[in-house]
């Protein structure tokens, strides 16, 4: 690897961020406080999503297909805690002879077999092995001039090349702290004014069979700050699953470790005794001139002011072709994808507007709304249910979404919409764009706090009661 030529007078450090994961090898000039510098980027292993690649995976195989799901998972972790501990250790190909050539063979022995359960009941899915090599986010060697950006002119930043994704960018010395051009993303091109955006929203027109009703729970803002950075749908168990935090209303008690019966035995917010968890990514307002953040939300790129949100509208709807029925109790349901940047868009669901402007959505980009206007996110999703299970493998195949005409797909039956609507009181101009200050939504660190990784999280945990109220309510098209 080639590097740049470095001043005698710079030193070089490494530590380890809060919750154990390796940060990027730091320059700092003699004498310099560590502590009053931004913190630099975690380096963390990034793999392929399998999951959310597989078919629809029969009844017979879904026990071995979860097992293997879970032992992916499992091989993750252990090969992060291996990172975080062997820091230094070895020559330039250590990580990738000692941790990331293991992890990738133990994760090909699990996809197949994922392959092989699924292929004994049903057509064997092809490229899996695809998935397997995993790489370094946040890697001190990854990409080029990929050190920390001071904010003041200079790059302290290596210049070398490397085998990581280069989540670091280059550093260009107009930053508000650590990482680079990449880090600082999103920048002024990541967003565009609302006035320019011809309408675009399209709704499915409720037929003659429709159910036209809604119901919606009052969960409140979020004004007991209840947020983590962890996941227990996608990641059970797992500290810090997601690297990017998530706002929470409803249940009191969510957090990583979170199972159906503690969610049943806490309290909530929801006005109506509706336990169910809500939970989307966090909004930070960034500036070139906000103190420097040395937590773990810092060291996983998510730096900022958490905005709390003006108003959160949580509202399920009917279906336009059929009525709704019943949602069980304890399903699980998603919508959008946290890693669509490098994923793709797909399975790509929330959209961004402004209040006023709302016949307008914009999924890759962030809206400039005009004064007295509010940036507003809307989640729909999917309600489409194949009746018999709670959740899936890939936490997505139980539960589709209809067709652009509000059909659901032979097999399925339609269940309540759950539909977020959440506002933000932002007016930023170009001019403040251009100067850096800008709005972001939490993401992992690769995903670059593209806006078309947001993603919302629900699990039912309405009493039977409630959720037949709420079905009922929008079958007969009334406003509950």
């Amino acid at each position: 690897m080639r590097h740049a030529r470095r001043s005698p007078s710079v030193r070089r450090g490494i530590t380890l961020a809060a919750g154990g994961g390796l940060l990027l090898a730091s320059f700092l000039p003699a004498g310099a406080n560590a502590s009053a510098l931004p913190a630099a980027r975690a380096q963390t292993i990034n793999c392929p999503d399998v999951a959310g690649r597989l078919p629809q995976v029969p009844a017979q195989a879904k026990a071995e297909v979860d097992r293997n799901l879970a032992q992916l998972g499992t091989q993750v972790q252990e090969a992060e805690r291996r990172l975080a501990t062997s820091a230094g250790q070895g020559g330039p190909a250590f990580v990738q002879n000692a941790i990331l050539g293991p992890l990738r063979d133990k994760r090909v022995a699990a996809i197949n077999r994922i392959a092989t359960a699924i292929g004994r009941v049903a057509q064997r899915p092809a490229g899996l092995d695809a998935l397997a090599a995993c790489t370094l986010t946040g890697d001190a060697g990854g990409g080029q001039g990929n050190g920390m950006d001071m904010g003041n002119g200079m790059d302290m930043g290596n210049g070398g090349q490397g085998n990581g994704t280069g989540n670091g960018g280059q550093g260009n010395g107009n930053g508000a702290g650590s990482g680079g051009q990449a880090q600082q993303r999103p920048v002024a091109s990541d967003f565009v004014d609302i006035r320019r955006v011809r309408p675009n929203a399209q709704q499915a027109r409720a037929g003659r069979r429709g159910s036209r009703g809604t119901f919606s729970s009052r969960c409140g803002r979020n004004e007991n700050r209840h947020s983590n950075s962890d996941n227990f749908i996608v990641a059970p168990g797992v500290s810090n699953g997601a690297h990017h935090a998530h706002d929470y209303v409803g249940n009191l008690s969510t957090d990583g470790n979170s199972t159906d019966q503690s969610l049943a035995a806490a309290g909530t917010t929801c006005s109506n005794g509706d336990k169910s968890p809500y939970y989307w990514p966090v909004v930070r307002l960034r500036s070139p001139n906000d103190p420097p953040q040395n937590d773990q939300a810092a060291a996983d790129g998510n730096v900022g002011r958490v905005l709390r949100p003006a108003s959160v509208t949580l509202q399920f709807r009917g279906n336009a072709r059929s009525r709704v029925t019943a949602m069980p109790r304890f399903m699980r349901v998603i919508t959008g994808d946290a890693k669509a940047a490098t994923n793709g868009p797909a399975n790509a669901h929330a959209s961004w507007t402004c209040t006023g402007f709302e016949n307008r959505r914009l999924t890759d980009k962030y809206p400039l709304c005009p004064r007295g206007s509010q940036v507003t996110r809307v989640l729909e999703f999917p309600s489409c249910w194949d009746g018999q299970n709670t959740d899936s493998a890939n936490h997505r195949t139980h539960v589709v979404f209809p067709d652009q005409r509000g059909t659901c797909p032979s097999g399925t039956r339609a269940v309540p919409q759950l539909r977020m609507r959440l506002t933000y009181n932002i007016n930023l101009s170009r001019r403040q764009l251009a100067q850096g200050k800008v709005y972001a939504v939490d993401s992992f660190p690769e995903q670059l706090h593209n806006p078309v990784t947001d993603h919302g999280d629900f699990v039912n945990v309405m009493s039977d009661n409630l959720m037949r109220r709420a079905a009922t309510c929008i079958n007969q098209g009334r406003r509950c």
